[in-house]
């Protein structure tokens, strides 16, 4: 079933399998408020959309980092009620970036039942390329990143070829990479050469504290950063009207 702009939806059944939440927790976080309403449909069932998959997932990234329910709901509140997919996609991200890496093996039958669909070889090489998961000795098991999961399943339909895929993943290491780089010869630079390098104990470990404390900032001014250098890139060569906030 889909939305009157073509937007598919779910019901509760189907949004479970999907985010692999369970029904009774998805109906325990609607009544806490945690996530919108559904619309409902014909003989009253509910239909779910893109809305709640997104945020079901910045929950689970909340949850992953250890964050109560009664903080999540605190964070949750913070933000505007209409807030979009993609600033919600945001918000995810820089969530994700502190949730520690934990790959986990998964069947193929259970990725399917996360895309909610049957995944071709040409699906499987597609998040692969990714980064989404990766190949183990079974022919029918993967390892998978979460959160590039996520993010890996709903970039299939989008009509991009493979090669591209590939290129742009490259990119994107490349620069991150030489960011990350100079932004720590920098940080060297400034704190270290002028105090660390004694090696003083509680220097040391003031600086160590200095740095878990300038990382999420520095996430956050990275990707507003790139979020507002790819709108202007976009705006530049997309014809008037059709960019999105």
């Amino acid at each position: 079933m889909t939305t009157e702009t073509g937007e598919p939806t779910l019901t509760i059944d189907e949004l479970a399998a999907r985010t692999g939440v369970t029904v009774r927790t998805i109906r325990f976080y609607s009544t806490r408020g945690l996530l919108p309403p559904p619309a409902i449909g014909p003989r009253r069932v509910g239909h779910y959309g893109t809305a709640h998959l997104s945020r079901l997932a910045l929950i689970e990234d909340l949850q992953h980092q250890g964050l109560t329910l009664a903080a999540i709901e605190r964070y949750l509140e913070r933000l505007p009620a209409d807030l979009s997919d993609q600033d919600l996609a945001l918000h995810r991200a820089l969530v994700a970036a502190w949730v520690p890496d934990a790959a986990e093996e998964t069947s193929r039958a259970e990725l399917e039942r996360r895309a909610g669909r049957p995944l071709t070889g040409q699906d499987v090489a597609r998040l692969t390329a990714m980064g989404a998961l990766a190949g183990t000795d079974g022919p029918d098991a993967f390892l998978v990143d979460p959160g590039m999961l996520r993010l890996g399943l709903q970039l299939l339909d989008v009509p991009i070829s493979y090669e591209a895929i590939l290129a742009a993943r490259a990119i994107l290491m490349e620069h991150a990479r030489s960011a990350a780089s100079e932004l720590s010869r920098l940080f060297k630079d400034e704190v270290w050469e002028n105090a660390g390098a004694s090696g003083d104990p509680g220097e040391v470990e003031r600086i160590k504290s200095l740095s878990a404390h300038m990382q999420p900032l520095v996430v956050q001014a990275l990707v507003a950063t790139f979020q507002r250098s790819l709108r202007d890139e976009l705006r530049s060569w997309l014809p008037a009207g059709t960019d999105k906030e």
